[in-house]
């Protein structure tokens, strides 16, 4: 006889409970499964945010470069537009309404006011951007101070750690604009864009030294300034944009080392092999160069200049790359490694422009742009706060999205965290490729660095 085929193991729980009956003939009662959930709090988690920023330090900051404060003071100024950035609002009448329903909250926000459209834009418009400049590195400092492990650069193990020297990475990221709102930043004929330049600890990828300016300048322009605060035996990487003879060569009068990528077309002439004529797998070519023509080697000066070439794996492509350092010492793989670690700047951008409102402008002259810019790494500074002090292990997006839809709930902002994604990782399947910034340009790390081979 045929089976009569049934919902069986799919059948719902309440389903199956119904059909089922005690001796006494009563049905019993589905279990409710609960959740954990976290604490209460009368603070909500956009207070919780804000907590972070010292008390007082924005009104000393706006008074330390003469701000007229009088009809909307600076603690209001930056909590509406840090509000903005952390919901993601694209307009002024957005964060207005917002702020206007939330009245009695939002003075809670280090005493701020709820802010009208005009005066809100009257601010933007003509307040000095370097208080925002200003109020980010003291934040910085504050919760470097706080909690010292956020930015501590020995908490980090594996090939940097080995190193034993700061890594910094240096890049530029422009943002896209419409010329004929914003022209001060002209980039093209028909483009404007302004630019963040950053110098990027690659340790606790969180910047070192950051400019906000017209996309106009190249990049070389500002490698000077963003080296700035290195001192000797710190390690600076940058792509070939920054690859610049007299750049190079004040570097390596400082003592800093560096490894480049080489420009196309770049014409060296060969002095001798390095690492005595040994290759590790990967690597082509290990040689000190100099270069062939007279005004370039008349910017070298003095400094041996060696060259690097080696296959590397680039989005699951086999690809030849050619590396500038004045390193001697090291290996040529430690040398294709430490390149690789560049794109922490990549992901530093790659979040700024995923999780803050850094695309749509609520003012459209430089003022604006650079306060909202400004304003943008300060919500991303306290979120990645956030996610050290929760030791968040997800993407950083999600964490962006949690605190985004839960800005005026009244919940432990640690505690949310801690108990969001606890489900393990899925049984079975096909394995995921591994990401383009974990791709490594070797695979065996078997052998010692910092040494040649």
């Amino acid at each position: 006889m045929e089976r009569k085929a049934g919902l069986g193991s799919l059948e719902p729980v309440a389903y199956r409970l119904m059909k089922k009956k005690t001796k006494d003939g009563k049905r019993p009662a589905a279990k409710r499964r609960t959740f954990p959930r976290p604490a209460k709090t009368k603070y909500s988690i956009l207070r919780q945010l804000v907590q972070w920023i010292p008390p007082g330090l924005i009104q000393r900051t706006a008074e330390a470069h003469g701000l007229d404060t009088r009809k909307f003071d600076a603690p209001s100024h930056v909590v509406a537009l840090l509000f903005g950035q952390l919901a993601r609002c694209d307009s002024l009448n957005t964060i207005c309404d917002v702020a206007g329903r939330m009245d009695g909250e939002w003075r809670r926000l280090r005493g701020a006011h709820p802010p009208k459209r005009n005066t809100f834009s009257h601010a933007n418009r003509t307040r000095d951007p370097a208080v925002a400049e200003d109020l980010y590195w003291g934040a910085f400092e504050h919760l470097s101070r706080s909690l010292p492990s956020f930015t501590d650069y020995g908490r980090h193990k594996g090939f940097l750690a080995r190193l034993r020297h700061h890594v910094f990475a240096i890049d530029s990221s422009t943002i896209q604009l419409a010329l004929n709102c914003i022209d001060w930043a002209k980039h093209r004929r028909k483009k404007a864009a302004p630019k963040l330049h950053m110098n990027l600890d690659v340790g606790s990828r969180l910047p070192s030294l950051a400019v906000v300016e017209s996309a106009a300048a190249h990049d070389s322009k500002r490698a000077e300034a963003l080296c700035k605060g290195l001192s000797a035996g710190d390690i600076a990487v940058a792509d070939r944009a920054y690859t610049d003879f007299g750049f190079m060569s004040g570097l390596d009068l400082r003592g800093i080392f560096f490894v480049l990528r080489s420009k196309r077309g770049m014409k060296f002439k060969v002095l001798e092999n390095a690492g005595n004529g040994k290759l590790a797998e990967g690597v082509l070519a290990d040689e000190i160069v100099e270069p062939m023509l007279a005004k370039s080697r008349k910017l070298c000066g003095s400094m041996r200049l060696r060259r690097v070439r080696a296959r590397v794996k680039v989005d699951g492509r086999m690809r030849e790359m050619t590396f500038l350092t004045n390193n001697l010492e090291w290996s040529a793989r430690t040398i294709a490694e430490l390149y690789r670690a560049r794109w922490a700047v990549e992901l530093f951008f790659k979040e700024i422009k995923q999780t803050c409102q850094i695309r749509d402008f609520v003012g459209y002259n430089e003022n604006a742009v650079r306060w909202q810019v400004w304003i943008g790494l300060l919500a991303h500074l306290l979120l990645r706060f956030m996610a050290h002090l929760s030791k968040w292990g997800l993407s950083f997006s999600r964490l962006a999205g949690i605190v985004r839809h839960t800005l005026w709930l009244r919940r432990n902002l640690v505690q949310t965290l801690l108990l969001c994604g606890t489900a393990g990782p899925p049984g079975g399947g096909a394995k995921t490729s591994e990401p383009r910034e974990k791709q490594g340009f070797f695979k065996s790390y078997a052998e010692p660095y910092g040494t040649a081979p």
